[in-house]
């Protein structure tokens, strides 16, 4: 038998323009703010391949805890690509999906926070509701209300 067993999934990365804009919409969702500081150092740079950096960070937690979005914004070096606005049949990564309760009233909440509907809420058989969502800078995300019956 191996060691080399997988613990858990730690976070998904995001790197942003505004973090005080997309740290409120992801309060907005339900997320909490763990903590916010400042990443950079020789360390650093070993680590992501980028050399000498500078990124200013922000923890965001589910509110059971277990999951988590941490949100970038690179001060140094420059940001060299941008893929907020990629189709949803992009590849590489996608979108966050987040289990929601109340979908119709999230949805409406978010686009208070000028969020736009990439499409719009769909009922999926008899299990779900679903939707994705642009928020803040174009980042997708996915929210899924379970009926009922589940």
């Amino acid at each position: 038998m191996q060691n080399n067993k997988l613990l858990r999934m730690d976070n998904v990365g995001i790197v942003v323009e505004s973090l005080d804009n997309t740290i409120s919409f992801f309060e907005e969702i339900g997320l909490q703010l763990e903590g916010r500081g400042m990443v950079e150092g020789e360390w650093a740079g070993r680590v992501t391949g980028l050399g000498d950096q500078q990124v200013e960070i922000a923890m965001m937690a589910t509110p059971d805890g277990h999951s988590r979005i941490e949100l970038s914004r690179f001060l140094k070096p420059a940001v060299t690509s941008d893929h907020r606005t990629a189709p949803v049949n992009a590849l590489g990564y996608l979108r966050v999906m987040f289990a929601v309760k109340d979908i119709d009233g999230m949805v409406a909440r978010l686009l208070k926070h000028g969020a736009k509907l990439a499409g719009e809420v769909v009922q999926y058989e008899n299990a779900y509701r679903l939707c994705y969502i642009r928020g803040p800078e174009g980042i997708l995300i996915g929210l899924a209300e379970p009926m009922e019956n589940q």
